[in-house]
């Protein structure tokens, strides 16, 4: 075994890039999640060097091309997550067992169909906005929004015994992850600037709303949940970059 092997399961499981890990111990695929931010900054990259590539492009052509990728290098996981997540809220009425029944309804309802259009609109929106200078700040926004993971494992307790992430919430090293998210968070304050803390504020905020709905609803988190507050995270830091 490598020291390789965690980064290639979380670049496994986030991304659809061409990289097959077979089947490994618990341990190992927790010590995955200190690679999520990794795997966001290579995300990140691919993103802002197509938006950079298209920069003469008209703007909604490369917001339009840019958005694309985006879904299509994480083959709408979150999406579905944020789906699920969205379905299961509303339609659960405030029952946790009900809410938890739902999001493993493979159906889309109308409300999985509404957040994951709303999602994407307001995403494509806040990148058509971007100028040259503010879509360089394309490649922390994939990062920060995946450090977050490590950060919910750490902080919320996992729901759903048996589930995709209970290998990750078992053997997972709280002190490694937070480490790693720290690391993350200053150095794009650093390189950033001001520009860089209110992506981090953004951030932070999307993750109390959500993490404070969670604990409500459901007493924690789920996988599904994890992938919804990746997709609000980066639709919050967005439109921070967009408005601010």
């Amino acid at each position: 075994m490598t020291v390789f092997h965690p980064f290639l399961v979380a670049l496994q499981f986030l991304t659809r890039i061409p990289v097959r890990v077979r089947e490994l111990p618990p341990r190992t695929v927790a010590r995955s999640l200190a690679y999520y931010p990794l795997v966001g900054l290579i995300l990140g990259l691919l993103i802002a060097g197509l938006n950079a590539l298209l920069s003469d492009a008209p703007t909604s052509v490369r917001a339009a091309l840019v958005l694309t990728l985006w879904v299509g290098l994480t083959g709408a996981l979150h999406l579905d997550g944020l789906a699920d997540s969205a379905d299961a809220w509303v339609a659960g009425a405030g029952d946790r067992e009900r809410t938890l029944a739902i999001m493993k309804d493979p159906y889309c309802g109308p409300m999985a169909l509404a957040a994951v259009a709303l999602v994407l609109l307001l995403k494509f929106a806040s990148i058509q906005s971007l100028s040259r200078v503010s879509g360089v700040l394309l490649v922390f926004v994939p990062m920060l929004a995946r450090s977050i993971v490590p950060l919910l494992f750490a902080t919320t307790p996992y729901v759903r015994p048996g589930g995709s992430g209970s290998a990750l919430a078992d053997a997972q090293s709280r002190t490694t992850n937070l480490s790693v998210i720290a690391v993350a968070w200053i150095a794009v304050v650093v390189v950033a600037g001001l520009q860089g803390l209110g992506l981090v504020l953004a951030l932070i905020g999307a993750f109390a709303i959500l993490r404070y709905a969670m604990m409500r609803r459901l007493g924690g988190m789920t996988g599904d949940t994890a992938g919804a507050l990746i997709e609000v995270s980066e639709t919050s830091m967005l439109l921070t970059l967009a408005l601010v």
